[in-house]
C-alpha cells in the first residue's frame, strides 16, 4: 500500500495534495504532475510512502532537474513506484545490457577470456538489480536548505513522511490529505 502526497510552495505557504499514482508510470510523468502542481515554478515536493518498507522524496523546481532520495534503495527497487526512482539514480543499465548482449554475434571465440565473459555476465540483470544498495540513495540534501539536514533524513524510519513536512512547517496540511 503506498502513500503519496504533493507539497507546492506558494506564497501562502505549503499547499498539499493527495497524490494518485495510477497514471504514473515514469519518472516523467511524475515529475509532470508535480510541475502542474507548481505555483510559479516554485518548490513542490513528492512524498511517495510504502508501508513504511522505504520512503521517497522528489524536489520539483521549474524546469531543474528532480532532486530524489530514498531511504531504502533495495526495498524501493522491488516495487513498481520506487523502482521507477531507483532507475533514475542508479541508472537503467538492466534491459540495455541485456539487448545490446542480444545484438552482439557472439562466434564462441570470447570463452577463452574470462575478464570479458565475467564483465558481461556481472553487468546483466540479475547482477543489476543485486547491486542496488539496501541503504540511502540519491540526493541527501535534498530538503537541506527546506529545514532537514542530511543527518536528520538519514535517521528517519517510521512516520518519516510526518518528521519531513514538520521541519518544512507543513505539518497540518499533509495531515489534512493523509
Amino acid at each position: 500500500m503506498y502513500f503519496a502526497a504533493l507539497l507546492a510552495r506558494t506564497e501562502d505557504g505549503w499547499e498539499a495534495s493527495d497524490t494518485e499514482l495510477d497514471d504514473v508510470e515514469t519518472l516523467s510523468d511524475l515529475i509532470e504532475l508535480a510541475r502542474e502542481a507548481s505555483v510559479d515554478d516554485d518548490i513542490v515536493v513528492v512524498f511517495i510512502e510504502q508501508e513504511d518498507a522505504w520512503f521517497g522524496v522528489v524536489r520539483v523546481e521549474g524546469e531543474e532537474d528532480p532532486r530524489i532520495y530514498v531511504s531504502d534503495g533495495a526495498a524501493a527497487a522491488r516495487s513498481s513506484y520506487g523502482e521507477i526512482l531507483t532507475k533514475e539514480l542508479l541508472g537503467d543499465d538492466q534491459e540495455d545490457d541485456g539487448t545490446d548482449l542480444d545484438a552482439l554475434d557472439l562466434d564462441g571465440t570470447e570463452d577463452g577470456e574470462p575478464d570479458g565473459v565475467d564483465d558481461e555476465d556481472d553487468d546483466g540483470a540479475p547482477a543489476a538489480a543485486e547491486s542496488v544498495p539496501a541503504a540511502p540513495v540519491g540526493d541527501r540534501l535534498v530538503l537541506d536548505d527546506l529545514g532537514l539536514t542530511e543527518k536528520e533524513l538519514l535517521a528517519l524510519d517510521t512516520d518519516a513522511l510526518g518528521t519531513i513536512a514538520d521541519a518544512l512547517g507543513a505539518a497540518e496540511v499533509l495531515e489534512a490529505v493523509r
